[in-house]
């Protein structure tokens, strides 16, 4: 009995491993929240606790996208509105990146641009509305522009956080290896600052929406944001609810091909959300 207790005690208790991740992905996750929505929307409606007038049915809006559609006025107004953002994008992606290269790896393209760009970013973007209407007038141009404008400071704001935080020995390890500048960027620059650009990216896809709906309600003659502006005047609500649903449909597909992408990308990363 004696020499048994003396192996217990000598065996040392091995204490079971605290799990602290989050857990195994769920599939389809991001769905649950808008489905939870769009089901206590629907039976707040069934049950009367909704005004009509003011927050239409679920199906109300169905029909009544279903009737925009086969009238031909939602499909024109979407790819409208599918090009402005788009060529706004284009220009602030890549805009944000260059800019970003320029002055993460330059101390001269730092002190030009890193301060100018912060200086836009403390300006409302939409109080450049009037100025921009002087410059280029009431047409495509400027509401692409400023598309751009909302796109490219997100970009290059994450990006050059990520260039500023990669790690400077990687930096002297490149110098003692004897890389090229082509090299050090493609081998070192890039990989580090991928994290942050995705940042930046998955913001500047919400932006350019954001931008967008605000835009097509000024002086516009298609896009979902006038058909939501006409619609307004009339007090057609199911109709601006309509472009709302548009609109979200859009900005979680966008914002949900970035994340795939940056899975994709980034798949050397072990990371929670990995």
């Amino acid at each position: 009995m004696a020499a048994t207790g003396a192996v217990a005690q000598d065996t040392p208790q091995v204490r079971r491993r605290r799990r602290l991740s989050p857990g195994r992905r769920l599939p389809a996750a991001r769905l649950v929240g808008p489905v939870l929505l769009l089901a206590l929307w629907a039976a707040a409606s069934a049950a009367g606790r909704l005004d009509p007038a003011a927050v239409p049915a679920p199906w109300t809006v169905v029909r009544t996208g279903a009737h925009l559609w086969t009238a031909g006025t939602l499909p024109t107004d979407i790819l409208t509105s599918l090009r402005r953002a788009a060529s706004g994008f284009a220009i602030g992606l890549g805009a944000g990146v260059l800019l970003a290269l320029a002055a993460g790896l330059s101390r001269t393209g730092e002190a030009l641009i890193d301060g100018t760009v912060n200086l836009n970013r403390a300006i409302p973007t939409l109080g450049l509305i009037p100025l921009f209407i002087l410059w280029l007038g009431i047409g495509e141009s400027f509401k692409v522009a400023l598309i751009a404008i909302v796109v490219y400071i997100p970009i290059y704001l994450n990006t050059h956080a990520a260039l500023a935080g990669i790690d400077h020995r990687y930096v002297e390890l490149a110098e003692v290896q004897g890389l090229s500048r082509f090299a050090f960027v493609r081998q070192i620059v890039i990989p580090g600052a991928l994290p942050g650009f995705f940042v930046g990216l998955r913001l500047g896809v919400t932006g350019s929406w954001l931008g967008l709906v605000v835009l097509e309600q000024i002086n516009a003659t298609s896009g979902l944001g006038y058909l939501m502006f006409q619609a307004q005047n009339y007090g057609q609500s199911d109709v601006i609810l309509v472009g709302l649903v548009v609109y979200g449909v859009f900005g979680l597909v966008s914002d949900s091909a970035v994340r795939l992408v940056e899975r994709r990308v980034l798949s050397w990363r072990r990371t929670l959300s990995s």
